[in-house]
């Protein structure tokens, strides 16, 4: 009976366990704000994917992508400044396979927007 017991505890634990990525079926991506200054909007990719008020050393949430690269157009708005990160093209990139990732961006005294790409 003990090993009855055991076996069923053992099933429930792996059948209950699951990777969140499980069944995905998109790219999901956060913002990291490596910057000492407040994000008001990150838009990465297109006009509808925009990321709000993010705080430094704080993350946004996951937007989902239907196709995202490891780098992307990205514009950040900081109280009236703009920084932009612009892609030349994707030519010859592979596309993300579906799961979680981060953009951790920061702007440096310079003004250029940098960009580092992490797999959660």
């Amino acid at each position: 009976m003990k090993r009855f017991a055991l076996l069923f505890l053992i099933a429930a634990v792996f059948i209950g366990c699951s990777d969140r990525d499980d069944n995905l079926e998109g790219v999901n991506i956060r913002i990291k704000n490596e910057s000492n200054v407040i994000f008001d909007t990150v838009q990465v990719g297109s006009d509808e994917m925009i990321h709000e008020n993010i705080g430094p050393d704080e993350y946004s949430g996951y937007l989902e992508y239907e196709t995202a690269y490891s780098y992307a157009y990205i514009n950040i708005m900081v109280g009236e400044e703009n920084y932009v990160f612009q892609p030349i093209d994707f030519v010859g990139e592979t596309p993300l396979e579906n799961g979680f990732y981060t953009y951790g961006l920061s702007i440096p005294e310079e003004g250029d927007v940098v960009l580092n790409f992490i797999v959660d």
